[in-house]
């Protein structure tokens, strides 16, 4: 198992093919409710079989807890929590056992891990395990609000239509909240049928595409995170990668900021009558590694589904002699609608991460002075 987390410490274990996968997570504040209504609603928004969009998998992901949750709060001791896997169908992948799948880490993970490495349906490199973050990250969702900090995410791109944008200095919990409430997670309902349009064609001729998913974080106080390696950028930035298909990250304005100047980059502070605001916000809502009190705003690239049904050219291990490789199964011809609200679970367990930080100088934190 690997972990993720400075104050909490998530490990997420299992297969795709295992019998159940699931996670320990430790540090979480203890008396916390949990409406577990809530949170399977918010389970199913990533489960299988939910459109044509979707794998045809059929998995319930209902979330088993087995120590850390107490009629309905959080105990203090770590939260173990399982799925139990029902529909798995192995056969599928009994030609790739000498055929590593292009686009997928079946090659790397033979290197490293020998010939008797688990790769049905992925392995533990597979999405699949994705479920088990949803359930720490639901957890985390429900603590946050309760703190006055709303995430939400949309598909903001799939195959070259977008969505309209989150605003980046005015976004409001409800709208982040919206694209959630819908079978299809658009903000602009045009957008949603143009995507899924474009999902179908790539799927009727064997094919894939991917996207964009761009996530926000409201309601932060100013000053939250910390400089170098606990900056807020990256602890999101650690775990929204640990998510499969996740190719690309950036904050705010991010890559289009390297063509502006200072002047159009920089975001103006003013007065508000309660509070300092900026009036644009290229940054994402983090200076320094700190939030700056505006919306966190970043966006994820996610690639097209490395299974698809198209022939690939490969190589067998055993041989070293050329291959043609066709992949069976279930599968789904655009991650991007499932990976929603993964990547908010995702945000949503390195902000409350961050929210536990001791104060500054609390006792026991090294000053930066004895450092240099």
């Amino acid at each position: 198992m690997t972990h993720y987390g400075n104050n909490i410490d998530l490990a997420i274990y299992g297969g795709s093919h295992d019998p159940e996968i699931g996670l320990v997570c430790a540090g979480l504040p203890a008396g916390e409710p949990v409406d577990q209504a809530a949170l399977e609603a918010f389970l199913r928004r990533r489960a299988p079989g939910q459109g044509p969009w979707a794998t045809a998998r059929k998995e319930p992901d209902a979330p088993v807890f087995l120590s850390g949750l107490r009629e309905g709060r959080l105990t203090g001791e770590p939260l173990h929590a399982v799925i139990y896997n029902t529909s798995q169908r192995s056969g599928d992948y009994a030609n790739l056992a000498q055929v590593p799948r292009p686009g997928h880490a079946d090659y790397a993970a033979r290197m490293k891990y020998g010939p008797e490495v688990d790769l049905r349906g992925g392995g533990h490199f597979s999405g699949r395990l994705t479920a088990p973050l949803c359930i720490a990250g639901g957890v985390a969702l429900q603590i946050l609000a309760r703190r006055g900090v709303a995430v939400g995410a949309h598909a903001l791109e799939i195959a070259g239509v977008r969505d309209r944008a989150f605003d980046p200095v005015a976004v409001t919990p409800r709208e982040l909240a919206c694209a959630g409430a819908k079978p299809f997670p658009c903000l602009d309902d045009a957008a949603a049928e143009a995507m899924i349009a474009a999902i179908a064609a790539a799927r009727k001729e064997g094919d894939s595409v991917g996207g964009v998913i761009e996530c926000a974080v409201t309601g932060l106080p100013p000053g939250l995170g910390e400089h170098m390696f606990a900056g807020l950028e990256g602890r999101i930035a650690a775990i929204v990668f640990s998510i499969p298909a996740v190719k690309g990250l950036e904050f705010g304005a991010g890559f289009a900021a390297a063509r502006m100047r200072g002047s159009e980059n920089n975001d103006p502070f003013y007065w508000d009558g309660g509070a300092v605001r900026c009036r644009s916000n290229h940054a994402g809502g983090i200076l320094g590694g700190m939030s700056t009190g505006m919306p966190l705003l970043f966006r994820a690239a996610v690639k097209p589904t490395p299974s698809i049904a198209r022939e690939q050219e490969s190589v067998n291990l055993a041989t070293g002699e050329p291959a043609r490789l066709v992949i069976h199964g279930r599968h789904d011809p655009c991650i991007v609608p499932r990976a929603v609200p993964v990547v908010e679970a995702a945000a949503a367990l390195a902000v409350l991460d961050a929210m536990l930080d001791p104060p500054a100088g609390a006792p026991g934190e090294r000053d930066t002075e004895e450092i240099r």
